[in-house]
């Protein structure tokens, strides 16, 4: 599998799939874990980079790392260290080209779960 890699101004980088390397079954198998979806509505909520540090995940520090290296390497965020911070971004643009609605059906669901859940 081919991988780009993100630059970073540190000297470290991040292996992240190339697009045509991204697949289906990866991509849902790392949807499919409610704190790794509760990281893509975030990122998708922001819209932008967040600094891993903001996620407020009830998990350690380390279960949190494996969360964002399972979204790196299935290819549904990109990440790149920014001075001493690791910065996450979706792949919104990939993905759509990818798999047409996938994300935005998924967030979607993820919402209205949410909204149930709670009574709303």
């Amino acid at each position: 599998m081919a991988t780009q890699q993100a630059p970073a101004p540190s000297g470290r980088v991040l292996d992240h799939p190339d697009t045509d390397d991204i697949r289906l079954e990866h991509v849902l198998h790392a949807l499919s874990d409610p704190m790794r979806l509760r990281i893509v509505c975030r990122l998708a909520i922001d819209g932008g980079e967040l600094a891993c540090s903001v996620f407020d995940l009830p998990v350690s520090k380390s279960t949190c790392t494996h969360h964002f290296r399972v979204l790196r390497e299935s290819g549904v965020i990109q990440q790149i260290y920014r001075g001493t911070a690791k910065m996450s971004l979706l792949r919104t643009e990939e993905l759509e080209r990818l798999f047409p609605g996938l994300l935005e059906s998924v967030l979607t669901a993820a919402h209205q779960q949410e909204q149930r859940l709670s009574g709303q």
